[in-house]
């Protein structure tokens, strides 16, 4: 059963320009899993924009309460590539609360904007 359904979209260039404007954001918003790619290398803007809209996209498929802590979504990618969804804290308690079993993360970037979808199910 479908719980909820999140979708969000982040211009990226606008996105970029609010990290560099604002120290110390990118790591009120992400990890430090999500900031770099398994080789070590700094994840690009494009990339950290998708998975904004995924934190987003999430608190709308939570109905979007207040409280949430950007940083306990985390949005992990599968050796194939597949996006994933982690969570915890603040966000594991409110999805408990609503039933949700599991997450299905779409995230996709184009034409400078960046784009995720996720659907909670229960």
């Amino acid at each position: 059963m479908i719980i909820g359904v999140g979708i969000d979209v982040a211009e990226i260039d606008r996105f970029d320009d609010a990290l560099r404007r604002t120290p110390g954001l990118a790591d009120r918003l992400f990890v430090e899993r999500e900031l770099t790619l398994p080789s070590g290398e700094r994840r690009g803007i494009a990339s950290l924009a998708a998975r904004f809209a995924a934190k987003e996209a999430l608190a709308k498929a939570l109905g979007a309460p207040g409280g949430l802590h950007w940083t306990d979504a985390e949005v992990l990618t599968e050796s194939s590539g597949q996006p994933r969804l982690s969570v915890r804290g603040t966000v594991a308690a409110r999805a408990e609360e609503l039933g949700v079993r599991a997450w299905h993360v779409s995230l996709s970037h184009d034409a400078g904007v960046a784009s995720a979808v996720v659907i909670a199910e229960g």
